[in-house]
């Protein structure tokens, strides 16, 4: 067991809640104890809590202490945590992310938003940029996780990432505003709930994640956490390490890239680039036809009938991410809490035959982009999905007048 005779750090680390609770100065003894000590693990921390708690101080709603654990403690506990998976690891990245938000939240915490507003912003900046992190997960593990039986984090945990960006945005137009003055208290809550957030993905979602998701699915919510992308400032190396062997096969699979709505489970078919197959009006190979949507300036999604996600195009900028997680995903799942009721209306109107198109305009990162519904249906006019379209109409609606000449030059 841990005791403070054959574990020093644990003795720097009673001290140092002891100074905490009874209002002494333990700026030293933290300063000492961040620089001695890498990592701690759970039950490290456990054990000084529970001693101090033996000694009757009130540390769980002390907000020094609150600002020691969230500061100091919980990045040395996740550094052991990280270095458990082998880099690349979906889980690793979750976790790099997380113990980089620590760190900018510690160093933001020491600015005046007034005094020092320049370099708060960078740091602010930086910590917006927790987007990436929330979007893999909405796009690729919750997809993972509702095919265990796991929906809670789609219902519940999405909510409380709109609850943020609500946040970040409130404190991200202040600052454009130049209204610094309220910049202080809103950012003040908005680190409680990051923080907040962050112990639920660390002690809750992550942990029953590992035990619920296969090691090939880990591997393959890799390849699509690609598409989306990470907040950290270098990429995660790929897991699992490819061979020499697995680097000439993702070279032949881009040349040949088949959507992940048209691949076989365990499979990676190549297109027949040599065989055409007849459309309404003509002929195309499924090359040609997975080129031009992915050359569409549109985003586009496809829902059938059993309102499950079969297909999105591929662009290079599109306006919402969308990543391999998302196909055979129910589209209740794929939209934020607050809209889903919009999109399950749209879905029975739709089924039953009384509307065919939805349209809706919104403003998104200084864009206006219009989203489009459209009923799909066959010749028998039976109802065979929902075709979402999304685009960004910002400079068309400038336009003005007709344009007949050609305006390279």
């Amino acid at each position: 067991m841990n005791n403070i005779a054959t574990n020093p750090k644990l003795a720097q680390l009673q001290a140092i809640f002891h100074a905490l609770c009874n209002g002494g100065d333990a700026e030293a003894l933290i300063k000492a104890f961040d620089a001695e000590c890498e990592s701690l693990a759970q039950e490290d921390i456990t054990w000084v809590l529970q001693k101090i708690n033996e000694q009757g101080m009130a540390y769980q709603n002390n907000p020094r202490v609150k600002t020691f654990y969230y500061d100091v403690v919980e990045p040395k506990l996740s550094v052991g945590i990280i270095n458990g998976f082998p880099p690349g690891h979906p889980v690793r990245v979750y976790l790099e992310e997380n113990r980089m938000l620590r760190s900018l939240f510690a160093r933001i915490s020491k600015l005046d938003p007034e005094q020092d507003s320049d370099d708060f912003r960078i740091l602010f900046s930086d910590i917006c940029k927790v987007e990436k992190h929330y979007q893999r997960k909405e796009n690729q593990l919750f997809p993972c996780l509702e095919r265990h039986g796991w929906d809670g984090p789609s219902k519940n945990m999405w909510a409380f990432h709109d609850e943020i960006r609500a946040m970040l945005k409130q404190i991200r137009l202040a600052l454009e505003e130049g209204r610094l003055e309220k910049v202080g208290v809103n950012f003040s809550l908005l680190k409680d709930e990051m923080l907040r957030l962050i112990s639920v993905e660390e002690e809750r979602l992550l942990p029953n994640a590992l035990k619920l998701l296969e090691e090939s699915e880990w591997q393959a919510m890799r390849t699509g956490d690609e598409e989306i992308g990470w907040m950290l400032d270098i990429t995660p190396p790929p897991y699992p390490v490819p061979s020499e062997k697995g680097e000439e096969e993702k070279e032949d699979a881009e040349k040949n890239y088949v959507h992940p709505s048209q691949a076989k489970p365990d499979e990676n078919p190549s297109f027949a680039t040599d065989d055409q197959f007849h459309y309404d009006e003509g002929y195309m190979t499924p090359q040609q036809v997975n080129l031009i949507f992915r050359t569409l300036p549109l985003d586009i999604t496809y829902v059938d009938e059993n309102d499950r996600v079969v297909f999105y195009n591929r662009g290079d900028e599109r306006l919402f991410p969308r990543s391999a997680g998302v196909i055979g995903r129910e589209v209740r799942y794929c939209h934020p809490p607050k809209s889903v009721d919009t999109v399950l209306r749209i879905l029975e109107e739709f089924r039953k035959g009384t509307r065919d198109v939805a349209d809706f305009r919104i403003n998104f990162k200084g864009r206006l982009v219009q989203i489009r519904y459209f009923a799909v249906r066959d010749e028998d006019r039976t109802y065979r999905g929902v075709l979402e379209m999304s685009q960004d109409i910002t400079d068309i609606k400038t336009l003005e007048g007709e344009q007949r000449l050609l305006d390279w030059d």
